[in-house]
């Protein structure tokens, strides 16, 4: 475990000083003394050379840490109600046993794999990690056993999915100025890490949790065309409070939904706001997130 990562079992935030964050990622523990490791595609050479730049200074302090980049690997993500049984075909071990956010080395389609269960989406999914020479094979033999009921998608689909589970977009929702506090993650900052400190932008995240940040994401549903980045938020006497990060029609609900950042105290459900679109405020409201409920395998 490298110093200043603060981590729990399934989701991190890597952090700079300010206490912002480089990327959101996932990490699960394989053994006591091996963590396995998925970072943003987009943000992968930052958050290599930041972690190497921190391993460097852990061993010149005699740590002992070593690390192994998988570029042998592809990256394959299933995801839906149908991904489990459809999984099922392709493996020996019972998928029932693996619960959310759970990791398992295991053979699929013959061939030795690493999965989670989680994904983008907010659907019950897995991630799976295979050797990129039995990538394309594996894709199509999960499409094969299926009989056609798992199909290919594109960002499109997972963008509307995850927006409406309320999951951040890094590069949109987060940011390296924006704290995992301001974009409501504080949950994934363990109990001894708030206690401890230790970490980087401890100063920060730290008073930030005990006295409120000054910002909030937030989401909103909107009575206008679908909100995109950047547009204004307005409280209802016309003043400027934040801006839409995401947002976009939700295929679920029927209607125009988006997140973004307000400050503290316009971020509770129901507050009124106006969203501004090609210069035109429609009205719009405060709302909790998820939007459509999660549907995560937690027996």
């Amino acid at each position: 475990m490298l110093p200043g990562l603060p981590w729990n079992w399934d989701a991190y935030c890597l952090l700079n000083e300010k206490g912002g964050a480089i990327d959101d990622s996932v990490i699960t523990k394989v053994t006591d003394d091996h963590i396995y490791l998925v970072v943003n595609a987009g943000c992968r050479d930052k958050d290599l050379a930041h972690i190497e730049e921190h391993m460097k200074a852990f061993k010149a302090k005699g740590g002992d840490v070593s690390w192994h980049i998988h570029d042998e690997r592809s990256l394959l993500a299933l995801q839906g109600p149908l991904s489990a049984p459809a999984l099922q075909h392709l493996t020996k071990e019972d998928l029932s046993k693996i619960y959310f956010g759970e990791f398992r080395m295991l053979d699929i389609n013959g061939v030795h794999c690493f999965i989670t269960r989680t994904g983008y989406t907010g659907e019950d999914g897995f991630e799976i990690s295979v050797p990129s020479e039995h990538a394309v094979d594996l894709a199509k033999a999960i499409i094969e056993k299926s009989e056609g009921k798992v199909r290919l998608t594109g960002l499109g689909a997972r963008d509307s999915l995850r927006l409406e589970a309320g999951l951040c977009l890094y590069g949109n929702d987060m940011e390296q100025h924006v704290t995992p506090v301001e974009a409501g993650l504080t949950w994934a900052i363990g109990k001894r890490r708030r206690a401890q400190g230790g970490f980087l932008g401890a100063e920060v995240i730290l008073k930030q949790i005990e006295e409120g940040p000054s910002i909030r994401r937030a989401g909103f549903f909107s009575s206008g065309p679908p909100p995109r980045s950047h547009s204004e938020i307005q409280d209802d006497k016309g003043n400027t409070i934040g801006e839409v990060t995401s947002g976009g029609f939700s295929p679920c609900l029927k209607k125009n939904i988006a997140m973004g950042y307000v400050k503290s105290g316009s971020h509770k459900a129901g507050t009124k706001v106006k969203i501004l679109i090609r210069g035109k405020a429609y009205d719009g409201n405060v709302t909790k997130m998820p939007f459509v409920p999660t549907k995560y395998y937690k027996p």
